[in-house]
């Protein structure tokens, strides 16, 4: 009922527009061939004039306005939501609503000419609609205020899928009103060609179904540290979308990766280390096994001197290597770099033809690049230079002459 009043209010409005520019045409006192001309361009002009008005209308008084009752709500979506740039955007479908109306009263005796500018007109509501639509989408992602939550990517992901079926429905819209055939029929027609869509958009599809699966089942997120086998990508998750994944290499180099590259490959993700208590040390050291022997009384009392050793440590029959890897035990867990809350140990592995390895193996509580590779070196180095208080030489291999 409300919808028959409103198209009589404005077929009301429009004939009153219609009889007022008679009326003009009349006073001015124009007569014969002439009539129809002035009266379409007046007419044209008419409507140029509101679809104008009406747009600076919304712009100037309608936008301020929902932004001020915005503002005043509790709510935060509708920040979000309804900003400058969606309203303002909104704002260009009143006047092609109002041009596309007055059509009929400007064109009425060119059936032809008001057949084409309907179609024409139509098709711009439908582009101008599909930029509201998908302005709106894209502020949805921004509703997650946590910056690389699992949450905020999967709603990056979806609001992907979503725009691009609605692009897809648009671009079905805008070619069945240019055809003039019926939307629900242009859909059933591509149900035929659906295999070869598939097949030539199969690395798009799988990418997108890649990038979904890796943001929801929390694989990556933004600001991760990854690195891949072979040395190729090695640095910070900046962006995730359904295609692809930005990472910012440690030159400052940005590598992009394709989601089904991490989803069907092996990459390494940083983060647990990131939110640990340590990172990890995994060292061999190799010495030379013509070092190795028991240690004599002179080696004792020089490393009773040095506090090297304890008494309970040298007695009996005891080998320098052993004595070496309890004092580097006891030498770690005394730094406060090292977590010794965690697996801490120096162990002997098997020989090989480059000599013994010690393996130092414990977390450091210095997680970050530039301090852990410090701490690192002057751990190994302090190691290089007391192996020798124990009788011990670091396996060097020299060339051949």
């Amino acid at each position: 009922m409300s919808t028959q009043w409103s198209d009589h209010l404005v077929n009301d409005g429009l004939e009153t527009i219609r009889i007022f520019v008679e009326k003009i045409i009349s006073s001015i006192g124009i007569q014969g061939s002439s009539v129809p001309i002035l009266r379409h361009v007046l007419l044209a002009l008419v409507a140029v004039l509101l679809a104008f008005a009406a747009e600076r209308f919304c712009k100037l008084v309608i936008v301020p306005l929902i932004q001020r009752l915005v503002r005043r709500t509790e709510a935060k979506w509708d920040d979000v939501i309804f900003d400058h740039q969606v309203l303002r955007t909104a704002c260009h479908i009143v006047p092609a609503l109002i041009v596309w109306k007055l059509l009929p009263l400007v064109f009425y005796q060119f059936p032809l000419v008001q057949e084409v500018l309907s179609r024409l007109t139509a098709v711009y509501l439908t582009v101008a609609a599909t930029r509201l639509i998908v302005g709106i989408i894209d502020r949805l992602r921004y509703l997650n205020t946590r910056p690389g939550s699992s949450v905020g990517q999967y709603v990056k992901s979806f609001c992907g899928v979503l725009k691009i079926l609605i692009l897809f429905i648009a671009a079905v819209v805008v070619i069945s009103i240019l055809i003039s055939r019926s939307p629900l029929t242009l859909l059933a027609g591509l149900g035929a060609t659906s295999a070869v869509l598939m097949l030539v958009f199969k690395d798009t599809i799988e990418g997108l179904v890649a990038g979904v699966r890796l943001t929801s089942n929390e694989m990556v997120h933004i600001g991760d540290w990854i690195t891949i086998p072979g040395g190729v990508v090695n640095g910070i998750v900046t962006d995730i979308t359904l295609t692809t994944v930005k990472v910012r290499q440690f030159d400052n180099t940005i590598m992009t990766v394709s989601p089904l590259t991490l989803v069907n490959g092996t990459f390494q993700n940083w983060k647990g280390m990131k939110e640990g208590d340590g990172r990890r040390v995994q060292k061999l050291i190799y010495f030379d096994v013509r070092s190795i022997r028991l240690a004599d009384e002179g080696m004792k009392r020089h490393l009773l001197e040095k506090g090297f050793a304890k008494e309970e440590h040298l007695k009996g029959e005891v080998v320098n290597m052993g004595l070496f890897r309890h004092y580097l035990e006891h030498y770690l867990a005394g730094r406060d770099d090292v977590n010794e809350q965690m697996t801490l140990m120096v162990r002997q592995q098997e020989a090989t033809q480059c000599g013994v390895p010690i393996e130092l193996y414990f977390f450091l509580t210095k997680k970050d690049w530039v301090p852990y590779e410090h701490a690192l070196a002057d751990i190994l180095e302090h190691v290089y230079a007391y192996a020798c208080e124990f009788g011990l030489k670091v396996y060097e291999q020299y060339p051949e002459q």
